[in-house]
Order: structure tokens, then C-alpha cells, then sequence
């Protein structure tokens, strides 16, 4: 069964039958309509979705690169690609399009694969400005970036406000009375959401007179068994720490275990708080005071920039940073309601 066999059994045109395959049901007639429906139907057609894609110049496929990843890790292993990445689908589901998922070590790698596949747009996650420079320079569609730091570049970037969530981790436990804080982070080397976060924390510590030396930064990636360990660590480290905070919530988690194998009680002996406020917040003992951005709303924005690109706004340019909060759970032990 093709196109030309399903306009003559229900004697129209073949651009009548493709009409109604590819929704233009305003140029057909109700009752032509379900007249070719039924006959698709009744033969169990199945158009092919690459001839259509080709023939209309669009494919309905968003790429979503994901960044950084090793060759034995998943695109779950950090669970905040979890829920951006389902929090991006739902929005490019709601637009009839698919989304396309790639991971990779090195975000240029995406390149080949975005030019030889016809994706009519595609988001990057949280890279840096040389990579998103190398990209836009060769892929020549729609792209929309996250969490990324391009001021030299003209692109559409949706974050949020790093700098201010890592200022507010530090007033946050500096208002509850603690002044020994160890701080878990990543290696804080070029201009990024991490960077902008350490900025924040250390200008925050330095306006209340809070010292903030080597000892108590401490390095770790983001996964759960490296900050475990960290946790570990932090309760040998001989040193009279009172509060711990993290630039993710996975770090917070693996920190709290640490400790409690360790024989120090969150948030008695050492209080936490975490960044990007994930629902695994709520499930945790104690419940993790964090850092909170909205996923939801994050990957609205970036959607909306990203179809307004495709539906011919091609030279906008944007950086957006959305508000966040701290949101207040049991992790942190207020000491100023002791002096």
C-alpha cells in the first residue's frame, strides 16, 4: 500500500491523502478525511516517517547533547540530568516533536553526529564558552544552551543564578550561627556554573568575616560514592566543622552517609545544605535543605526560545538566568538560637 493506491480507493488526489497524513486537515473536507483515515486504517499503512521528513524539510527531532560523560556512565548518573532531561521532553512532546538523546565525553563529538542527522533543533547542557563557540560555528540549526557561560558569543542560553545561589548556601549557614563551614565542590577552574557558585559562597563568607581556608574546600566530582567518602573525611579531619555545603544534591547525599558511617549525626554534629533542590531531598534522613531551581520552569524557557528559533527568529540571542531560593528542610541545626 503507498500514497498513490490509498487516493484511488477513496478517489482523491495523492496531495488530498498527504494532506490529511501530515495534519493540514483545513484543506480537507470531514468527510474526505475520515474517508482516507479509514482506508489507512483498514490497510494498516504506515507512512514512511523519512520520506515525510525529507519531503517537508523537517524531521520533528530536537538532539539533546549531554556532556562529560565517561564511557561507563549513563545520562542518570547525576540525577539533575534526570530531571531536566525529562522536564525537556515533556516540553518538545507538547510541541509534537521527539527528542533525540546523545551523550558524550567531549560536547564537540555532537557535531558530526547533529550534521548528518536532519534535526530541526537542539539543546546543549551546561558546556563551555569554546565548545559552544566550535558549535554554533558548525551546525548551522536552531540550537538552544544550558546552564552555559558565553558571554563573548551570540547564543541562546537559559540558566540560572549561579552566582546567587552559592552566595545564599554561605548566608544561609552563617545566619544559623555557623563559622566553621567546609565547602564540596568540583575543581573550580574555567568561567562556569561551578565558578560563578565559588564566587558567590567565598564573597558571601568574606562580607560576614568568615575565613574560608584550603583545609576546608574539599574536591569532589559529582556522584554519590566520591562524596561519600569526601563525608568520610570531613568527620577525621580533626578540624571543629560545623556545617558542610555542597554544589549539587547528589554531593550533599553522599556527604550525609559519609558522615553517619562515620558516627557523626546530621544535622547535631555537622548540618548540610545542598544545591538544585531534587524531590530525592524529601526522601532523605533528615529531609536536605537546599539550594532550589525550577527544572519546570527552566526547560519552558529554553523550549520557548528554541521554537521561536525554528519558527524563523534566527538571530536571536539571549542569556536568561532565572531566580532561585533556599528552601529550608531539617539538615541544618540553627546555632545562633544557642548563643
Amino acid at each position: 500500500m503507498n500514497l498513490k493506491e490509498i487516493a484511488k480507493l477513496a478517489g482523491v488526489s495523492t496531495a488530498t491523502v498527504s494532506n490529511v497524513l501530515n495534519g493540514n486537515n483545513h484543506k480537507v473536507s470531514e468527510e474526505t478525511r475520515k474517508r482516507i483515515e479509514n482506508i489507512i486504517k483498514e490497510n494498516n499503512y504506515k507512512p514512511n516517517a523519512v520520506a515525510r521528513s525529507l519531503a517537508k524539510k523537517e524531521s520533528k527531532i530536537i538532539g539533546l547533547s549531554v556532556p562529560y560523560l565517561g564511557k561507563d556512565e549513563d545520562f542518570f548518573t547525576n540525577p539533575y540530568n534526570a530531571h531536566i532531561i525529562a522536564a525537556l521532553e515533556k516540553c518538545v512532546r507538547n510541541n509534537d516533536y521527539y527528542l533525540m538523546l546523545r551523550g558524550v565525553g567531549d560536547p564537540r563529538d555532537i557535531i558530526t553526529l547533529l550534521s548528518s542527522w536532519n534535526v530541526d533543533g537542539a539543546f546543549f547542557l551546561g558546556i563551555y564558552e569554546e565548545e559552544a563557540k566550535e558549535i554554533k560555528e558548525q551546525i548551522d540549526v536552531p540550537m538552544v544552551f544550558i546552564d552555559t557561560y558565553a558571554p563573548g558569543e551570540k547564543i541562546v542560553n537559559v540558566g540560572i543564578e549561579d552566582y546567587r545561589g552559592g552566595y545564599l548556601s554561605a548566608k544561609y549557614l552563617i545566619g544559623k550561627g555557623h563559622k566553621n563551614i567546609a565547602l564540596v565542590t568540583p575543581k573550580v577552574d574555567e568561567e562556569g556554573v561551578i565558578k560563578e557558585r565559588f564566587k558567590g559562597f567565598s564573597d558571601a563568607c568574606k562580607e560576614s568575616n568568615i575565613e574560608l581556608p584550603k583545609k576546608r574546600i574539599f574536591i569532589s566530582d559529582t556522584t554519590y560514592k566520591n562524596a561519600m567518602e569526601i563525608g568520610q573525611d570531613i568527620a577525621f579531619s580533626g578540624d571543629e566543622i560545623t556545617a558542610v555545603a555542597t554544589m549539587s544534591d547528589v554531593v550533599a547525599f553522599g556527604v550525609v552517609e559519609g558522615l553517619k558511617q562515620c558516627g557523626k549525626s546530621v544535622p547535631n554534629d555537622i548540618s548540610i545544605i545542598g544545591f538544585d533542590n531534587l524531590p530525592d531531598c524529601e526522601f532523605m534522613t533528615p529531609k536536605i535543605t537546599s539550594v532550589a531551581q525550577d527544572y519546570e520552569e527552566k526547560a519552558k524557557k529554553a523550549s520557548e526560545y528554541l521554537f521561536r528559533m525554528i519558527d524563523g527568529e534566527k538571530d536571536l540571542a539571549v542569556d536568561e538566568r532565572l531566580p532561585i531560593r533556599v528552601v529550608e528542610r531539617q539538615s541544618v541545626r540553627n546555632l545562633a538560637e544557642l548563643v
